[in-house]
């Protein structure tokens, strides 16, 4: 049986932080790349 940290220690809230902030890049990113792709700034070639 694993034990599960109390919901208050701030490991576990920074550690959380910092995941959620680099999914949310990656989202970005992500939807940067589709928009000037769509727009044709970007040709759809040059992203993989």
């Amino acid at each position: 049986m694993t034990e599960t940290p109390p919901p208050d220690d701030p490991a576990v809230g920074s550690a959380r932080r910092v995941a959620l902030n680099e999914d949310w890049a990656a989202t970005i990113v992500g939807l940067l790349l589709l928009g000037l792709v769509l727009t044709g700034l970007l040709p759809g070639w040059l992203v993989p």
